[in-house]
């Protein structure tokens, strides 16, 4: 889990032991954890450390700093919190564009209120991530979407082709407070802590987490977790000598992998009918333009974090999976490039390219699992392109200067990104606390 001074290490340590060995525990005397400053100073160090923009009221992290200082700020927010006053501002919102013209409102809290939601969050999330399940992988200490990847490409190599691509409408703006909090309630007995939760619940509206929140990740999990619960028993359920089901979930995005053997067609019918029934109780609507069921074994792909997945015969004439970027996800890369040469076209190449070179490092970071080569190779031949236009626009001459400059030269005088090899890595099996 996240780590902290050693004194808090060993709080949370001790919590996530209790935990695991007692699940159906009441954990009780947690607020006062809440408010001590150290929680406090952690969860501010740890906001700082993400640079976030800042909410409605547009205090800043310099803004703390250069006034009364950080510890002033943190003995407010302890005295309001101990003093049962505190009560969370309105969240600022901010609209970033989606694939085909849709938006996602992120929900900003203001820095006081990042600072009382990682407080809570470091308390609480030991907790719950003694009942997590294996499969999934979304915003857990020791997880990542690349783990996530890579399970569900080892469970297609083991002969999973049927596969639900499960869509969730708007999952983060729908969930039902009172449900989260009765989830929550099963595990903690402090008034103090659940009054305090229901204010940060309640400044966001009716219903929803805030995507942009410090503890939303964790609390999207946690309402999720039935639906992990009941695949789990499944993949145990149909087991014999080897599994059949499989799962794997990143926040709202989830797909589930069926052996694809004709005697395991049931599976599938079973595991749809559960998937249905769970979502009913939480009251999660199924996106069904955006659900599909895929069956590998006919040449059929499907989406799961930004990959595209397929089943294709190594050169040795066994079956893989592969998997590769998506097509709207280069697109999506090479639009905001081209929004940068054009905003970059009266500057310095090297201005240019230190802006570039963060784009690319990022996205190539993320995509450099599985069978990218293909598509790096792409996005590089025309990252390379743009930047040859751009040196000869500033010596007003057309073409591309293919003999003026070598590749080399502009990679390696330049300092055009060049970092565009495959990573192979083992996905971890268990998220573990810190030792």
């Amino acid at each position: 889990m996240t780590n902290a001074p050693v004194n808090l290490q060993d709080l949370r340590r001790k919590i996530y032991v209790k935990a695991k060995a007692e699940s159906s525990w009441r954990f009780w005397g947690l607020y006062v954890h809440v408010c001590k400053l150290e929680t406090l100073h952690e969860a501010y160090e740890l906001a700082r450390a993400n640079n976030g923009a800042p909410g409605a009221d547009g205090v800043t992290f310099a803004r703390i700093e250069d006034g009364a200082g950080v510890a002033c700020f943190l003995r407010q927010i302890r005295d309001e919190l101990v003093a049962r006053t505190y009560q969370p501002m309105r969240n600022r919102r901010k609209e970033i564009p989606k694939e085909g013209g849709k938006v996602r409102v992120l929900s900003i809290p203001s820095i006081r209120d990042r600072v009382v939601q990682g407080a809570l969050k470091l308390i609480l999330e030991p907790i719950f991530e003694a009942d997590f399940q294996p499969g999934s992988y979304g915003y857990r200490p020791r997880r990542s979407a690349h783990d996530a990847v890579s399970h569900v490409a080892r469970e297609i190599t083991y002969g999973k082709t049927l596969v639900i691509d499960l869509d969730l409408r708007s999952y983060f703006d729908n969930v039902r407070h009172h449900l989260l909090l009765a989830k929550v309630a099963r595990r903690v007995s402090d008034d103090d802590v659940m009054r305090l939760l229901k204010s940060i619940l309640k400044a966001t509206g009716r219903k929803g987490v805030p995507q942009g929140g410090v503890i939303s990740p964790l609390l999207s999990n946690l309402y999720l977790n039935e639906v992990d619960r009941m695949l789990e028993r499944a993949v145990q359920v149909t087991q014999d000598s080897c599994t059949h089901v499989a799962y794997a979930r990143f926040a709202d995005d989830l797909v589930v992998l069926v052996d694809g053997h004709h005697r395991h067609a049931w599976l599938m019918r079973a595991v749809i009918k559960r998937l249905r029934e769970e979502l009913a109780r939480l009251q999660v609507e199924v996106n069904a333009d955006k659900t599909k069921i895929v069956n590998l074994t006919l040449g059929e792909s499907f989406g799961f974090l930004g990959f595209d997945f397929r089943r294709v015969r190594s050169l040795r004439g066994k079956w893989r999976a592969q998997f590769t970027p998506r097509l709207s996800k280069r697109t999506a890369l090479l639009r905001k490039l081209r929004i940068e040469f054009r905003r970059y076209r009266s500057r310095s190449t090297g201005e240019l390219i230190h802006r570039v070179n963060s784009i690319l490092r990022g996205w190539t970071n993320y995509f450099r699992v599985g069978h990218s080569g293909r598509c790096f190779s792409y996005v590089r031949d025309w990252v390379e392109k743009k930047v040859r236009r751009h040196l000869m626009r500033a010596r007003k001459r057309e073409g591309f200067g293919w003999k003026r400059w070598s590749s080399e030269w502009i990679h390696a005088e330049l300092g055009l990104f060049s970092d565009y090899g495959i990573r192979y890595r083992n996905p971890l099996t268990k998220a573990l606390p810190n030792r």
